[in-house]
């Protein structure tokens, strides 16, 4: 199977150019950062431990409080996930992982694959969360804004590859609307975040990306971020410039689609 590195050719925003083709995994487009740099965990640290995973406890939190926090963070991240071939692996242990930088406004290309009842997803600015999962357990695909109550929460329809296989996400953030490609398709279109942490306010205008676990194996490559120059937020009507060429070249076709259930709210996980 083709994954991003192999496939990737992008138009430059504001532009007719095509950029090459990556080379090599974790190799990064031009214009772009690779997150992960396919060695080891520099640039990420461990998510802190309830209660100070919620950014608004952080925020009235002493700084030595939450140095000593990271120090336990980070033991806890160095039992839990590791770089094998290329791969950051998450082997079931633990808590979930965090860029040690924040962001605002960007582009993210994801590879990402699961097993068998796998379930995690990728918070935008330290909230979640663009939703990973198995489609034959939840009946609705990955890619949905999972954690939204009062904007939409499903994706538009399933195109997960089969489970062991890589698939990637192209996620665009700008203000507070986020839209979302998995496997070149696009599956959310311009849909505001909401807040899990404090309901009553808008998504937080920086943070950081994190890998959600929720006690599975998990795989990751090719992250690759571009920032994007703040600006004032468009119209509902208006549409995010994000970059249309596909992806991942499926070895299959999509899972077949099944009519969504009702879930209960995916809560962040210690």
């Amino acid at each position: 199977m083709q994954t991003l590195a192999s496939f990737l050719l992008f138009l430059t925003v504001g532009s007719s150019s095509v950029a090459p083709a990556c080379a090599a995994d974790n190799t990064p487009p031009p214009g772009f950062v690779a997150l992960f740099n396919g060695k080891d965990l520099t640039g990420w640290k461990g998510v802190l431990k309830p209660p100070l995973d919620n950014p608004a406890h952080r925020a009235k939190t002493p700084a030595e409080q939450l140095a000593e926090a990271q120090k336990e963070a980070d033991d806890v991240m160095r039992g839990g996930w590791r770089v094998e071939d290329g791969v950051l692996i998450f082997n079931g242990n633990g808590r979930s992982l965090a860029t040690v930088k924040d962001y605002g406004d960007f582009e993210l290309y994801v590879d990402w694959k699961i097993g068998p009842d796998g379930d995690s997803g990728i918070y935008l600015r330290g909230a979640p969360q663009v939703q990973i999962w198995d489609p034959s357990q939840s009946g609705i695909g990955s890619g949905g804004l999972y954690n939204n109550k009062q904007n939409p929460s499903e994706p538009s329809e399933i195109v997960d590859n089969p489970i062991g296989q890589w698939n990637t996400f192209h996620i665009t953030m700008i203000g507070n609307r986020v839209t979302v490609e998995l496997n070149g398709v696009q599956v959310v279109d311009h849909v505001t975040l909401e807040n899990y942490w404090e309901r009553d306010k808008p998504i937080y205008s920086t943070g950081p990306i994190e890998l959600q676990n929720h006690g599975n194996g998990l795989w990751f490559k090719n992250i690759y971020l571009r920032e994007m120059p703040r600006r004032e937020e468009k119209s509902p009507t208006e549409k995010p410039t994000t970059l249309k060429k596909p992806l991942t070249v499926p070895d299959v076709g999509p899972a077949n689609v099944r009519q969504p259930v009702q879930t209960k709210e995916h809560t962040p996980k210690e």
